[in-house]
């Protein structure tokens, strides 16, 4: 693979340029993609900037051009034949998704490849830049005015570097899982991020995001309306949600239902204008309607399950035997069991849990088994942990 001392800075704004260089990737087995958005004033990410590049060729493309029509990129992000390689993949996805209306494929996110890889948890894409394209980035743009046009030859540089290094990024990721044998673990992976559902959260659901501490009925019920009508009122007006109403607000509509304008006045961080308003009345018809549903439909948080009294030096056993295996996997502890999945496979030996599914079964789930139920245990040798049988 060739790096282009010399980039082409100048971003593709017209759609026959655009046309061109995608056709030249079209055969070409991957491309290595990336983004610059802006979402401080928006519900939906603003995209100012898409970089792409090939084996060999590598350019920007500037989505706020006039006349501009992406979707010669999006014909190529459809190409089951074109690898598509991000980092750390999800925000991306996301706004490929909502521009295409489908999610690109298939996909290979070197965040995740690097955690099967041994190189830790959520490593960053500077870190695995220097570590395995010896490249240096320059952070200063990261938080530049990526909107604002004319756009200069440092900040296209900038752009470009993350998908440049990404290709050998990606080269040596990919060589690695196929000398380890794991590239079926990256599929997995990667089958969450192909799914569409992955990237659409029901505005009923979306009450979810503010983990609610209290398991009442009406006050989830009250909770589930309230944050659906602002989650459809973002969407509409394309404005965050906490400029609509605070999250801290709607906890406390939750907490003392408002029935009438006066009650919703008296709330913290709304105004007589808005409780007065359409806002206002749309919010208190949201939360009538669902008071007046039937119980059965109401939400309901599933309390979490109290562990078994005397359980915590068998969980503190179980970090161990992580912490040893993905010493001896060399694979990142957050790819392999959370904190949450010890304790239910310390109470439950079929807890439904990724670690005791899969290729994680294999390395870390039956042996967490066996030692929990005393056909392991765990003994030090010099500097190490070792896994020795008993017999029964």
């Amino acid at each position: 693979m060739r790096t282009d001392p010399t980039p082409n800075t100048a971003p593709i704004t017209a759609t026959d340029e655009l046309s061109r260089f995608c056709a030249s990737l079209a055969a070409v087995p991957y491309v290595t993609v990336d983004t610059e958005f802006m979402r401080e004033t928006t519900f939906w990410p603003m995209v100012c900037l898409i970089q792409v590049a090939g084996p060999e060729e590598a350019r920007v493309i500037d989505p706020l051009a006039e006349g501009l029509s992406l979707e010669p990129l999006f014909e190529l992000l459809r190409n089951r034949a074109v690898l598509k390689v991000f980092h750390a993949a999800r925000q991306d996805l996301e706004i490929f998704t909502k521009l295409m209306g489908e999610v690109p494929a298939p996909l290979f996110d070197t965040q995740v490849a690097a955690m099967v890889c041994g190189f830790g948890d959520q490593v960053s894409y500077e870190q695995l830049a220097s570590k395995l394209a010896g490249a240096q980035i320059d952070k200063s743009s990261r938080f530049t005015d990526w909107a604002r046009r004319p756009l200069t030859d440092k900040q296209v540089r900038y752009a470009l570097s993350d998908v440049t290094h990404l290709r050998k990024c990606f080269d040596k990721l990919r060589a690695r899982l196929l000398k380890s044998g794991r590239a079926d673990w990256l599929n997995e992976e990667m089958a969450l991020l192909a799914d569409p559902a992955t990237y659409e959260i029901p505005p009923e659901n979306a009450w979810k995001r503010l983990k609610p501490r209290t398991t009442k009925p009406e006050y989830l019920a009250v909770l589930q309306a309230a944050a659906a009508w602002r989650e459809i009122e973002a969407r509409n007006r394309d404005i965050p949600r906490q400029r609509i109403i605070r999250d801290e607000t709607l906890m406390e509509i939750a907490a003392h239902p408002p029935k009438v304008a006066d009650d919703l006045e008296r709330m913290r961080g709304l105004s007589k204008g808005f409780a007065e308003g359409k806002m206002g009345t749309g919010l208190l018809a949201a939360i009538a309607e669902k008071l007046a549903s039937p119980r059965e439909t109401w939400p309901v948080m599933e309390r979490e399950a109290e562990l078994p009294r005397g359980i915590g030096p068998l969980v503190e056993l179980l970090k161990v035997l992580l912490k040893m295996k993905c010493d001896d996997f060399d694979v990142a502890q957050k790819l392999l069991a959370s904190s949450s999945d010890l304790d239910k496979i310390a109470a439950d030996d079929k807890a439904d849990v990724p670690a005791l599914h899969g290729w994680r079964r294999e390395i870390f789930g039956n042996d967490a088994l066996r030692l929990k139920h005393g056909e392991l245990a765990l003994a030090a040798e010099g500097n190490r942990i070792k896994l020795v049988e008993l017999k029964k």
